[in-house]
């Protein structure tokens, strides 16, 4: 939408007018005048989609990207960056803080997938649901490592960020529905907190590399 005063306004009021609730609204970028908000609506029957959205349309300047049906309780985004932080911080072994950050990595993004690779090896270390192949994720990290772009009009619905610490990489999908910049800031601060957790739990024991020691999946 256009980053103006009363854009969103008006995007709200033509939800309200097909008896549409908005639960939340989150801004997910700002660039040249422009804004991407993404807005949780409860609607009273999901058949009512498509006049909602040709509602959204007919404000000036507006464009709805994508539509999404969600599961599950409405959640508190600045809850679960403290929940994850917690759990991360609360394991004490290197297989278990990976695992819990695949977890959440899944959980905070709404991905239908998290996976944790070595792409040395080419093995997956942790995963948190249906994710592909290890040869395919490698594969697709490796293509990006080299900068190669992704192929015309195909959707940016995989995202990766490296574990330095780690020697592995993070790797998330949710096939049909795009990663924004402020979803991959959120991927960079997950990285971020697990290499700092990594400092502590090598320094607690002997300083084993997860991938050494077994493959776990969810």
């Amino acid at each position: 939408m256009p980053d103006r005063p009363g854009a969103l306004g008006a995007v709200a009021s033509r939800i309200g007018a097909v008896r549409g609730d908005v639960v939340s609204v989150e801004i997910v970028e700002r660039n040249a005048g422009r804004a991407v908000d993404e807005f949780v609506v409860e609607l009273t029957d999901y058949d009512i989609l498509p006049l909602l959205l040709s509602e959204i349309a007919e404000v000036d300047g507006v464009v709805v990207e994508e539509a999404h049906p969600i599961t599950g309780s409405v959640r508190d985004r600045r809850l679960d960056a403290y929940d994850t932080a917690a759990l991360i911080v609360g394991e004490r072994t290197p297989q278990a803080v990976i695992k819990a950050l695949a977890t959440r990595a899944r959980h905070e993004l709404d991905a239908s997938w998290a996976a944790i690779v070595d792409v040395e090896s080419g093995m997956l270390i942790a995963t948190d649901g249906p994710a592909p192949a290890a040869s395919w994720i490698t594969a697709f990290v490796e293509q990006r490592r080299r900068g190669e772009p992704e192929p015309v009009n195909q959707e940016s619905d995989v995202e990766w960020v490296e574990l330095a610490a780690w020697d592995l990489v993070l790797v998330v999908g949710r096939p049909g529905w795009q990663f924004g910049t402020r979803e991959r800031d959120r991927m960079t601060a997950l990285a971020r907190l697990a290499d700092v957790r990594w400092k502590d739990v090598s320094g607690s024991e002997s300083p084993v590399h997860p991938a050494r020691v077994q493959r776990l999946r969810a």
